[in-house]
């Protein structure tokens, strides 16, 4: 009976993270580009990089307006106006978060930082193109930070 409960759990355990690694192939001190704003886990993987030397940029906000050859997108449209941001050109990374709100889960996580992030990290190498890193998970906050700072170790070149 025990056997029927104990591996459901340790499945659902182990499901919580999924990562692609490219090892060796990021050098500290680059410049890299990441998202503005964000929960836990964006801000925590831009100050994780800064602490390791990475300079980070969010890059420059553009609004387009409808005077711009647009019908119908912009300014002026229903109060409507769409702004992007430009990426550095001199930036040799891009970090990409997805993420949800962050849970307040003093039931799970009580000694593990307390909350619970769920999120998607992707890491690319911005001059060629190339997927770095990918991290779909989900977990306490501390645990979360301890798995980044593994992955960014395997990351760096030695």
């Amino acid at each position: 009976m025990k056997s029927y409960i104990i591996l459901p759990a340790i499945l659902l355990l182990t499901a919580c993270n999924s990562t692609y690694i490219k090892p060796g192939t990021m050098e500290q001190g680059e410049l890299v580009f990441a998202d503005r704003g964000g929960y836990s886990m964006k801000r925590s993987i831009k100050e994780r990089l800064e602490e390791r030397g990475y300079t980070l940029r969010v890059g420059k906000i553009k609004t387009s307006s409808s005077a711009g050859g647009f019908e119908g997108v912009g300014e002026g449209v229903d109060g409507i106006s769409i702004s992007s941001v430009v990426i550095p050109t001199d930036a040799k990374y891009v970090v990409s978060v997805s993420e949800r709100r962050e849970l307040f889960a003093w039931y799970w996580c009580p000694f593990n930082g307390f909350w619970w992030w769920s999120f998607n990290v992707s890491i690319a190498d911005q001059k060629t193109g190339e997927e770095l890193m990918t991290w779909r998970g989900r977990g306490c906050a501390n645990s979360s930070l301890r798995k980044l700072d593994r992955i960014l170790d395997e990351l760096e070149k030695k």
